[in-house]
């Protein structure tokens, strides 16, 4: 009934229970879960744990955090074979971040060159391959839009978690891209993200839990898990107005038509 389509199922806070929570998420009505990878070493885990989930596909890619982590151009060739996998739905969590420190060795517009390089040869292998992105964006927006914008027509990206106005959202949309709401739509002080969350169009989003993070009310404070998706998509339905089930019922409908490999 409910389709997660991000959960980071490859975090080292799953490695003990990753069985039990997936059971769980089955249990509340999550048919459909999408793990988006931060680097090589996790899509590659993330592709073990797959192959050994019917209702599991991967994401992989290389995120802004960790995009010190490669160098050079042999990263790319590894991603293109990684991401010809079965179970590859999409190319993420790719984008900008602005928001976290530089690591060791690099100086502020340095780092903010480097992610960008990184996160244009994604585009650019996710347009050859005929698969959409998902989108990480942490007080980048204007430089993200900048980078990905011109790719639209030749792929659609989901800008995850988002946290803008519906004005801001509104240019993605008419291009073809998508927005996704986490947990935080169910916070009290949600403000101008429960109002896009109302406000958008029931086409143009789809939801997700970024598990282990950002647990919705009544779980927040705690570890986040894709069966916490089902809080969301409530905490949205009555902000539009809606029952559950037709909350469902559209997202899951973007995100089919959004991500490869799901019927």
């Amino acid at each position: 009934m409910f389709f997660d389509t991000h959960t980071h199922l490859g975090s080292s806070r799953f490695d003990d229970d990753l069985p039990a929570v997936l059971e769980r998420a089955r249990a509340a009505g999550v048919s459909r879960m999408v793990a988006p990878a931060t680097d090589l070493e996790n899509a590659r885990k993330l592709l073990a744990i797959a192959e050994n989930e019917p209702d599991v596909r991967v994401a992989v890619g290389i995120h802004p955090c960790d995009a010190d982590s490669v160098t050079g151009t042999a990263w790319i060739d590894e991603l293109q074979t990684l991401a010809q996998h079965p179970k590859v739905c999409a190319i993420g969590e790719i984008g900008l971040d602005y928001f976290h420190a530089p690591p060791e060795g690099f100086a502020l517009e340095d780092w903010k060159a480097h992610q960008a390089q990184v996160l244009a040869a994604q585009l650019e292998l996710a347009a050859d391959l005929k698969l959409n992105v998902i989108l990480h964006n942490r007080e980048s927006w204007d430089d993200l839009a900048a980078i990905v914008l011109p790719f639209s027509g030749r792929l659609r990206g989901v800008f995850h978690c988002f946290t803008g106005s519906l004005e801001q959202a509104q240019p993605l949309l008419e291009c073809g891209h998508l927005v996704s709401f986490t947990g935080i739509v169910s916070f009290k002080n949600a403000g101008i993200i429960a109002e896009t969350a109302r406000d958008v169009p029931a086409a143009g989003y789809m939801i997700e839990t970024d598990a282990p993070y950002l647990a919705p009310v009544p779980h927040r404070g705690k570890r986040c898990e894709p069966a916490h998706v089902a809080d969301t998509a409530r905490a949205i339905a009555a902000l539009r107005g809606e029952t559950a089930e037709q909350v469902a019922q559209d997202t899951t409908r973007n995100a089919l038509g959004f991500f490869r490999g799901w019927t």
